[in-house]
Parts: C-alpha cells; sequence; structure tokens
C-alpha cells in the first residue's frame, strides 16, 4: 500500500495552509499550461501535503481562466495520491445557511468554456465517473468536522456554473426546484480531470450565501462573499489540519475506483496513438501508456 500525499486545493478565500510544517514552495512545470501558482510541499503529523491556491495567491484568475489541467497535472507530478479542494458556494436549502461546510458526493456540469479532459484525438478514453468523490476521503473529512466540532453535512449535489457572473433568478430556481444542495464556479472539471489522473477526489464546499433564489437575501454580491469566505477560512484550516493529523499511514484501495480508473478506459489501438500527445500524458496516465502498456 501506498502512503498518502494530500494536494489540498484551496478557493476563495483560501490562500495558504496554515499548520504546514517542514515548508518548501517549488514550481512544478506542467506540458498542459500554467499551473495557478508553486505548490507549497510541507506535512501536517505523518502526513505529507502539496498545496495550491486554485485562484493564485492574491485571486488572480477567474473560475473560467484557470488551468484545470495544468493544476491537476502539477499535483500528480508531485507526488499526489488524493485530493482535497475546498470551495466557496451558495446554497439552494435553507438548513444549508452560510458558514455551513458541505461534503459534496455528486456533481452537475454546467461549465461550457473549459478543457474537461487530458484525452482527445490521438489517444481517446472514457473513465467511470458515476461515484467521482473518493468514500474514505469523505468519510475521514466528516470524521475531522465532527472531532473540530465543526457544521458541516456529508452529501449532496454540488452544481457548477461557468460564471464568473452569480445565477439569474431564473436559474437560481430552477437549480433548487431540481433539488441541488449548493452552487459554486470551480469543481468542474476539477473532479473529472483527477479522476482521469487516478486521484482521489474529495471537495469541502463552504456555504458563503443562500444564492438569489431566497427573497430575504436575493441579492449575492462580492463583499458578502468574501466576508464568509474570510470566516470560513479558519474552521477550513482547523478541518483539513485535524483530517491531515488523523489519516492512516497507508492508502487503502479507493472504493470508488479512482486509483485504478484507466484500467481498460483507452480505446485508441497502440499503433496509433499521437506520441506527442502521449508525451504529454506521461504524469497523469504513465501506468497505463508506459513500455509495458
Amino acid at each position: 500500500m501506498a502512503r498518502y500525499r494530500i494536494g489540498v486545493i484551496g478557493g476563495s478565500g483560501v490562500y495558504d495552509l496554515p499548520g504546514l510544517e517542514d515548508v518548501r514552495e517549488q514550481a512544478v512545470a506542467s506540458p498542459w499550461g500554467e499551473p495557478s501558482d508553486a505548490l507549497r510541499f510541507g506535512r501536517v503529523g505523518g502526513t505529507e501535503a502539496v498545496f495550491l491556491p486554485r485562484h493564485g495567491r492574491g485571486h488572480r484568475l477567474s473560475p473560467s481562466d484557470i488551468d484545470y489541467r495544468a493544476n491537476i497535472d502539477a499535483l500528480k507530478r508531485a507526488g499526489c495520491t488524493d485530493i482535497v479542494a475546498i470551495s466557496a458556494c451558495g446554497s439552494y436549502k435553507e438548513q444549508l445557511a452560510p458558514g455551513t461546510f458541505v461534503l459534496a458526493d455528486q456533481f452537475v456540469d454546467r461549465t461550457t468554456r473549459r478543457a474537461s479532459s487530458f484525452f482527445g484525438a490521438g489517444c481517446v478514453a472514457h473513465v467511470p465517473f458515476a461515484h467521482p468523490v473518493s468514500p474514505p476521503l469523505q468519510q475521514a473529512l466528516a470524521e475531522a468536522a465532527r472531532a473540530e466540532a465543526i457544521e458541516a453535512v456529508t452529501g449532496g449535489v454540488y452544481v457548477c456554473m461557468e460564471g464568473p457572473q452569480f445565477s439569474t433568478l431564473a436559474e437560481s430556481l430552477l437549480y433548487r426546484s431540481q433539488g441541488f444542495d449548493v452552487i459554486g464556479m470551480t469543481a468542474m472539471p476539477e473532479a473529472k480531470l483527477a479522476r482521469e489522473a487516478e486521484l482521489g477526489y474529495a471537495i469541502v464546499a463552504m456555504v458563503t450565501d443562500f444564492d438569489c433564489w431566497n427573497p430575504e437575501h436575493d441579492h449575492v454580491d462580492v463583499a458578502q462573499v468574501v466576508a464568509v469566505a474570510r470566516r470560513n477560512a479558519g474552521a477550513a484550516a482547523r478541518l483539513i489540519a485535524r483530517f491531515l493529523r488523523d489519516l492512516p499511514a497507508e492508502r487503502a484501495p479507493c472504493p470508488a475506483g479512482s486509483d485504478r480508473a484507466l484500467d481498460g478506459a483507452i480505446m485508441t489501438a497502440p499503433a496509433l496513438r499521437d506520441p506527442a500527445l502521449v508525451a504529454r500524458l506521461d504524469a497523469v496516465a504513465g501506468r497505463v501508456l508506459g513500455p509495458a502498456a
């Protein structure tokens, strides 16, 4: 069994990971583009962690401008086995009030502008994605939240919109009527790419607002989101630190199959694979595309 090395992706309001020890910073190059920022390597207790601020320090990148492929590829190259993502979100349910953390386990993708796969012409692959979240990661996050007395709900549907504008009232009412729990702008295609890279994935969706469906909170603005995100950041840091400290020393196989997602997934015959694309896939898919494949 391998040991855990957790990639932590920080969203709005989370631009650092307090509690990391033996910290070193390194820019990791990716053939897919420019990662959002340099990676910060360290450990919490016996668990190694690699932190990446999704929007870059200083929040330079909008959700649509993030190079999700470069981020996931860089974390894979850094030796990460799994990813925990922290994301600000809006809520569609009264009981999911601002300040609540939602450990979502399903996603609906409504993005339109983002490269959502490492694969394509010259090397086609289809990975299973019915269960996008790693159950052991989600369970460990829930246990860490209980240990830290942080209000967290386990399970839920996160709908990912393109942005950068917030929802129209019609969109908000539609998504609420469909039973979705929260809405954000960054989980997709991040989770899809993590699955293609055979990395376990879990998300901590930090509720910052009720979106505009709620007549008592029918106007969402940046000041409101940032204020709640900053309040959430301290609890998020405690949650992640406890999660990392309490992880077991050895990583068990993922019940959702994230660690073997590429088994049988590649459709293109070896003789017809594009060498340039295969070269770019060295980190993501080297296990199945290497010399012995």
